[in-house]
Parts: structure tokens; C-alpha cells; sequence
């Protein structure tokens, strides 16, 4: 893919590409509750109990997991570490007192020319209405604004998931548009919400 590589100082023509993904110092993201890292073959059990769960992933495109589908999503996550120039980056939330993995949170680059992004997120029920997303995603999102260097960044959901786009609003993100019937998703279309932010407009 041709365009820019997500790393530390902004984007870069990848024939500038001199870093190893090791050398990313802006990752893990530290906040007051979390920690946003890679993910590790240890976390199985931990995102198999959110992923199995069929209200988390009621508005998602897959789910609810097996445990070997959660088991070959953690070998794809282990596998993309490895990638470089990196493009996507699911990353575990990790309950910072106790180390459970409480969620996941994504980046995917989707206009290297442009310097955008997408973002997404799924959350243990358990965790639903504490403001973790919000934190996760609040955090994400400066890093992309701060050491990323990006220029915007965007999320969708379906116009039903009132938890989603309630953690978008919480940003400061604006509802962009109504996508009708967009999506196929378990046999059902459904009508999507698309919320965006610029870098000018980030307050933090």
C-alpha cells in the first residue's frame, strides 16, 4: 500500500520507512483506569468472555465467537504485530489495577494520502456504563491527533447501538451522515451512523 506508515513523529512516506515496530514509543497508552496494548496468546480467556457474549457483539459484524475463532483472532492480532510498514492495530484494553482484558479497541488506516483513520471498540458487559470506552477511545484518539500525527478520524455503527455512538458524542465527534441499508450484517441490513473528527477540532 503506498502512501504513509503509522509510527511515532507523523506520517512518512514509507520509503522513508527506517523504524522497526519495536521502536514505537507511543504505545501502550497509559490513563487513569486502562491500558491500551498489543494483545498476547495469554489474553484467550479474557476476550473469549466477551466475544462468546451474544449482547456484546449484537451490532457487530461477527461474533458470538467460538473459542477457536477467538483463538485464530488472537493469532491474526500476534501476526499483525509483526507487520511493517503497520496499517491496523487491535489493541487489548487491559483493566490497569487487576490486568483482565476488558475490551478491545482498533485502528485502521483507511486514506494514507489523506491521513485518516478508523476506530472501533467492543467492551465486557461487565464494564458497560463506567465510562471505559469513553476512556479507551478518548485516549486513542489523542494519540492519533498527538504522536500519530493523523488528520482525521471516523467510526461507524448501527443507528441502534445508543452505547457506540454515545461514547462518539462524548469525543466530541460529529454525526456525518445517515447510511441507509449500507451493511448485510447476520442476515439483517441495517442503517449506520458515521460520526468524524479533525485534528483542528480536537480539544483533548
Amino acid at each position: 500500500m503506498a502512501g504513509v506508515f503509522i509510527s511515532a513523529g507523523g506520517p512518512k512516506p514509507l520509503t522513508e520507512m527506517t523504524m522497526p515496530p519495536a521502536s514505537d514509543p507511543w504505545l501502550p497508552i497509559r490513563t487513569e483506569r486502562l491500558v491500551l496494548r498489543d494483545f498476547r496468546a495469554g489474553d484467550f480467556r479474557d476476550v473469549q468472555a466477551y466475544a462468546a457474549d451474544p449482547e456484546v457483539v449484537r451490532f457487530m459484524h461477527w461474533g458470538p465467537n467460538t473459542p477457536e475463532e477467538t483463538r485464530d483472532h488472537l493469532a491474526r492480532a500476534l501476526a499483525q504485530q509483526a507487520d511493517w510498514p503497520r496499517l491496523e492495530f487491535g489493541l487489548a484494553i487491559e483493566h490497569a489495577t487487576d490486568g483482565v482484558v476488558v475490551g478491545s479497541i482498533g485502528l485502521h488506516l483507511r486514506d494514507a494520502a489523506n491521513r485518516t483513520v478508523e476506530i472501533g471498540y467492543c467492551l465486557n458487559r461487565d464494564y458497560w456504563r463506567r465510562g471505559v470506552a469513553s476512556e479507551a477511545a478518548r485516549a486513542l484518539v489523542a494519540a492519533c491527533f498527538g504522536p500519530l500525527g493523523l488528520h482525521r478520524v471516523f467510526a461507524t455503527c448501527d443507528v441502534r447501538n445508543t452505547g457506540s455512538f454515545g461514547v462518539m458524542e462524548k469525543l466530541d465527534m460529529r454525526r456525518e451522515g445517515c447510511l441507509l441499508r449500507d451493511r448485510q450484517i447476520k442476515g439483517e441490513w441495517r442503517d449506520t451512523y458515521l460520526y468524524a473528527i479533525r485534528a483542528d477540532e480536537w480539544a483533548g
